[in-house]
């Protein structure tokens, strides 16, 4: 797939067994929801070629991994409805990764905040840069990081979630998020970094993948609900992002 600065990039390289699928936006590598679209289609996609047995995703640059919603789409955003079509998008990214067939190996090289967190938290093994450092930042606008919370939970549980949830404007850096269980491991080097992951990736790639697929159902057991409690949780936070707290928060996010 192609690019548009304004709607972002989506490209997808299949190498071996392999599919390294990388997105990108000029705003810190946030999702407009054409993006997330395009991306829940590429894995949806991905999930049943019987080409490949891994999923790489990553993003584009080597500074922030993803920086959550648009600020842009939020602020459009004028009823309820268009609130809970656009926190729809990320609860179905969610649960595309959850329900893919394949491994999914997630490549954090930077800063990762809101949704990105969600996105970092959905994939089955993460690699980190020790510059990936991780922010729930929902509350500073008046919003809650209600769709995500099920994914970040599973991986750091309930008393990390309030940890990082309740400190909206502190950001933790890579190893506390290791140390939780959100990355699998950490690299002080991108060199490093893309080095293991190749490694990794291969390796995983020559397994069977019946043996992969019928394993990765029982590591996601218990979250078969998420398909209706992700998009209930989009709805109330579309309730919550027409508040008069958060259009003021946001509008003072802009200038």
């Amino acid at each position: 797939m192609g690019t548009d600065r304004q709607n972002g990039s989506l490209y997808t390289s299949i190498t071996n067994k392999v599919a390294t699928v990388e997105f990108g936006h000029p705003a810190g590598n946030s999702f407009v929801a054409e993006l997330l679209d395009r991306l829940i289609a590429e894995i949806k996609t991905l999930s049943e070629n019987p080409e490949i047995t891994v999923i790489v995703l990553k993003s584009e640059g080597d500074r922030a991994f993803c920086g959550g919603a648009s600020f842009s789409e939020l602020m459009a955003i004028e009823n309820l409805e268009e609130g809970k079509v656009f926190f729809s998008g990320f609860a179905h990214l969610i649960n595309a990764m959850r329900t893919c067939k394949k491994v999914v190996v997630g490549r954090i090289q930077g800063k990762t905040v809101g949704g990105g967190v969600g996105i970092a938290a959905a994939c089955d093994y993460t690699f980190a840069s020790v510059e990936a450092a991780v922010r729930l930042s929902e509350l500073t606008i008046g919003i809650a990081p209600l769709v995500i919370a099920p994914a970040v939970e599973r991986k750091i549980g309930k008393a990390a979630l309030c940890e990082l949830s309740l400190a909206p404007t502190e950001w933790k850096n890579a190893y506390w998020a290791k140390e939780k269980g959100l990355f699998s491991k950490v690299f002080e080097s991108l060199k490093e970094l893309d080095k293991e992951i190749e490694f990794f990736a291969e390796k995983l790639s020559v397994y069977n993948p019946d043996g992969l697929e019928e394993w990765k159902k029982v590591l996601w057991e218990g979250t078969e609900h998420w398909d209706q409690l992700l998009v209930d949780r989009a709805g109330i936070t579309g309730t919550l992002v027409l508040s008069e707290f958060t259009r003021n928060a946001l509008s003072k996010f802009k200038k």
